[in-house]
């Protein structure tokens, strides 16, 4: 391909694409997010990645998906078109654990809400399609990564298949991408595969990529996983084809396949990682760190990526409910330390540059060069680190610290600062690492996550015990006071994890009264697609196959989170619930849809008042709808049907009154001497005559319960709404940080 020059941003107009001197583009990149010129950024990444290889990529950011004006303006690509939904799931970009519309989009314009679609992979490709009727359409990053396969969907609490099937893409792409990506561009440059590119796609069997077969065609050396519709039927097979996908991450190796409504999806091993020359030249590429132009507001995403430096991939932890592990695997990737010296030398040149590195890291800030020395195909651990690191995992903390030491000496350098992703179980091993982690690069708070303290739950998590957290709180405050600063650890936790009971949420909220810490970090559990966790949370068994306790309600999910944090937010509205779109069904366990769980909130303390199911006495017909109020269509008791047979409001039980004539058997009112109800004239007086001692059955009170209970205001008697808010006091104490342990 011939060398190109990369531009300041890449092209999203044909205004844009003139001034380059491009014609055409050769791979159309359409993206979730706004356009920012950065490598946290994939569609950014991955098209200079293009550019830097010879091919004309450009970016249509945020499109408006009404029609397909905003995908037509640079015309057809040469070659394909990918979508990127997005640096998050768009439904978890859009909702919170509680199903709430969230108020902010940090990867949109101004923070704006609604700049992007709920299941943006689908609505993208489906938008593509229109635009280039024939032309190829790739789908990746991590919603596509992480939907790969049959997998549970929380927001629609739904078994959903493939998004390559439900998007009809002719390929997915998952993992990070660049070489994958590379190499479908390189496969349909080709003449050949530009006639017949889905041929071309299934016979390359590119790494990393993901297709659609017939049965006939499934390639010899596939492992058969099970498929979607025996899932359906038998949710435990859900945590098999998990765990045979975490397999092929970590092994990279062998190729799956699964069976989906007489298709099959064939699943490649991953692309290979990329070395350390080709990590320095990903990053090396030329990205002016700037939100695009053309927009007139802020993107808030900017602000929090400007002082960070990127210096891994992957993490060993293994944690069960972490995405990364079938996104990025579990093997770690590093740049040198001369290309992060020399990013962190570019950023202070900038002109906006204030002097503060807010982190260099990954998804773990301690793994930086962390390397087995066993053959992953060799390796059967699901963790390196749990349940406790692994003897043939190393990770060079004392060479991180000389690194963090020699950025932060940097001319115009004036804070380095390493605020959260620590793993706490891994840094007490070094002493070396401790002593500069707290008394150089901890700005008086450090936010690590233990997520929970019990030890049941920490299995499930794939977290070591509670006894290294302990430990590393000691050294830590040991350290701060040798260093004579107060400085504060700030836990991540999480609630309603799958096999968490009531029980094991309030071990964790005493454990922290009593250390006087008041959690600012709380995370309900939300069951992202694709992970172990999740597997878990819809087959109701852990990974052995095991029945585990699953808070599935939001009522129990809410209560639990509730126990730690009593000023937690409330389910949604019905208009707001993802579960209303098409094809959803009923929250978990709710005899009605989308109400929200009985709270302890003092709206529900009256039952007839504000929600639709309260607005009529039970069992009663729509005419009695008013209090009782003495009324003259009120003469009749409260909703009893024609066959009313027994005095109203008997309770179960109660024998027919003494000697009672059969005439009595039918309702007050229904012959014409009896239109007057109690006691009207002197004969009424004593209906019940048969016996002389019944002469005054009911003394002359009202009849039990038939109109007290429906005045209104009260509570005629009704429980205590379930789920309350849990009476934990708060603790004194703390400080601003959650106070020494």
């Amino acid at each position: 391909m011939p060398e190109l020059q990369q531009p300041e941003f890449l092209p999203t107009t044909r205004a844009e694409m003139d001034a380059l001197g491009w014609d055409e583009l050769d791979v159309l990149l359409v993206s979730g997010d706004a356009y920012v010129d950065s490598h946290s950024f994939a569609a950014a990444l991955l098209g200079r990645w293009l550019v830097a290889h010879g091919y004309r990529a450009g970016i249509i950011a945020q499109p408006a998906w009404e029609d397909t004006a905003d995908v037509l303006r640079m015309g057809r690509p040469r070659l394909f078109a990918a979508v990127s939904p997005g640096a998050l799931d768009s439904m978890l970009a859009h909702y919170t654990a509680f199903r709430k519309k969230r108020g902010e989009d940090a990867y949109s314009p101004g923070g704006k809400t609604g700049l992007r679609p709920n299941r943006a992979g689908l609505v993208y490709t489906g938008l593509l399609r229109r635009a280039f009727p024939g032309l190829p359409v790739a789908i990746g990053g991590i919603e596509a990564s992480l939907r790969r396969a049959s997998h549970y969907d929380f927001w629609s609490d739904s078994l959903r298949r493939s998004i390559l099937l439900d998007s009809k893409a002719d390929i997915l792409l998952y993992g990070m991408g660049e070489k994958s990506i590379l190499d479908l561009a390189d496969l349909l440059g080709g003449a050949a595969a530009r006639q017949r590119p889905m041929d071309a796609i299934a016979h390359a069997r590119l790494r990393g990529s993901v297709y659609a077969v017939h049965p006939d065609a499934i390639p010899g050396d596939a492992e058969e996983l099970p498929s979607h519709e025996a899932i359906l039927d038998d949710a435990g097979l859900l945590m098999k084809a998990t765990l045979a996908f975490e397999r092929q991450m970590l092994l990279e190796d062998p190729c799956l396949v699964q069976r989906s409504a007489g298709r099959a999806v064939v699943f490649e091993p991953p692309a290979a990682l990329l070395s350390e020359k080709e990590m320095d030249a990903v990053y090396a590429l030329p990205f002016t760190r700037r939100a695009h132009p053309s927009y007139a507001e802020e993107i808030p995403a900017v602000a929090m990526i400007e002082g960070s430096v990127t210096s891994h991939r992957g993490c060993g932890g293994g944690c069960s409910f972490c995405a990364l592990a079938i996104h990025q695997g579990r093997r770690v990737q590093s740049r040198s330390e001369g290309s992060i010296l020399r990013e962190v030398e570019a950023l202070a040149r900038r002109p906006e540059w204030k002097g503060s590195l807010t982190d260099i890291g990954g998804p773990s800030a301690n793994m930086w060069q962390a390397a087995c020395d066993v053959a992953a195909k060799n390796c059967k651990r699901a963790s390196c680190l749990f349940p406790k690191r692994c003897r043939h995992f190393h990770a060079p903390q004392e060479k991180l610290a000389a690194l963090l030491r020699r950025a932060a000496a940097l001319p115009g350098v004036k804070h380095l600062r390493v605020a959260s992703g620590v793993r706490h179980d891994l840094a007490v091993e070094s002493a070396e690492y401790m002593r500069a982690l707290v008394g150089e690069f901890t700005g008086g708070q450090l936010k690590i996550a233990p997520e929970h303290i019990n030890g049941k739950t920490l299995r499930l998590m794939r977290k070591t015990p509670l006894a290294l957290w302990n430990h590393f709180l000691r050294e830590f405050n040991r350290l701060s006071g040798e260093c004579g600063k107060e400085q504060y650890v700030v836990p991540y936790l999480m609630s309603a994890f799958p096999g968490c009971t009531d029980a094991d949420m309030e071990e964790l909220a005493a454990w922290l009264k009593v250390r006087g810490w008041r959690p600012q970090q709380v995370q309900c559990f939300i069951p992202s697609p694709g992970t172990v966790a999740t597997a878990m949370f819809y087959a109701k068994q852990d990974e052995e196959g095991l029945p585990i306790h699953v808070a599935r309600t939001d009522g129990e999910r809410l209560f639990q989170h509730r126990i730690l944090v009593p000023d937690a937010e409330p389910s949604p509205r019905r208009e707001e619930d993802p579960r209303a779109e098409r094809g959803g069904r009923k929250p978990f366990g709710a005899k009605k849809p989308f109400r929200k769980p009985l709270a302890g909130k003092k709206e529900f303390r009256k039952p007839f008042e504000s929600k639709k199911e309260f607005d009529k006495p039970f069992g009663a017909k729509k005419e009695f709808r008013k209090p009782s109020g003495a009324k003259k269509e009120f003469t009749k008791p409260f909703g009893e049907k024609k066959e009313f047979a027994k005095p109203f409001s008997e309770k179960k039980g109660f024998k027919k009154p003494f000697g009672a004539k059969k005439e009595f058997t039918k309702p007050f009112g229904e012959k014409k001497e009896f239109a007057k109800p109690f006691g009207a004239k002197k004969e009424f007086t004593k209906p019940f005559a048969a016996k002389k001692d019944s002469a005054k059955p009911f003394s002359g009170r009202k009849p039990s319960g038939a109109k007290k209970s429906f005045a209104p205001g009260k509570s005629s008697g009704a429980a205590r709404p379930a789920g309350g808010r849990p009476r934990f006091a708060k603790a004194k104490g703390g400080g601003k940080g959650g106070g020494k342990p």
